[in-house]
């Protein structure tokens, strides 16, 4: 998992100059699911753009993970969100129509390139009944913008019953929790 930042730049930065980078590649390349929220999700792909400084300034290359590019914006997006997960690959394909809640804080917009899909629909509770495509997915690379995407325990529950099958393990007697 690569969570959310701060300063999405300067992180995927460090990643670089600390080696973390070349392991989060090297664990894709063997298989590994690989998700970023918000920042995360950023790095995750081909570019970030950042034209009005309000970063780091300048354009860096991304993880390449996704073919997504992302361009800071002047303006944050802060906003209660809920949604759905659309049509994943076969591993993840119970989460297909799985609702759930979180929330956008982030600067910039992240555009999809061909080979990618959208990851989820989402809509923001106060401004409209109107749904847009949020984050993207390729080969087990997953990415999103929602912070608390896994809360609800439906999401939660098909995710991990995904990963045991995965492992060869049995799931059907498990219980999920709602904290």
């Amino acid at each position: 998992f690569l969570p959310g930042t701060k300063n999405t730049m300067d992180d995927l930065k460090w990643l670089r100059e600390s080696g973390m980078e070349a392991l989060i590649l090297k664990a894709a390349a063997s298989g590994t699911l690989i998700f970023g929220i918000c920042g995360g999700y950023q790095m995750l792909g081909e570019n970030l753009s950042d034209p009005h400084g309000v970063e780091a300034g300048g354009t860096m290359r991304g993880i390449g993970l996704l073919p997504v590019d992302t361009v800071f914006a002047e303006h944050k997006t802060r906003t209660q969100v809920c949604g759905k997960f659309l049509e994943l690959d076969e591993e993840f394909a119970p989460l297909k129509n799985v609702e759930f809640t979180g929330y956008e804080i982030h600067m910039g917009v992240t555009t999809l390139h061909e080979g990618a899909s959208p990851l989820t629909a989402i809509r923001d509770h106060a401004t409209t009944t109107q749904e847009k495509q949020d984050g993207a997915y390729r080969s087990r690379v997953y990415g999103t913008y929602v912070h608390g995407v896994f809360d609800k325990e439906g999401v939660a529950e098909a995710v991990i019953r995904a990963l045991g099958r995965k492992k060869g393990i049995d799931t059907t007697d498990m219980k999920g929790v709602d904290f």
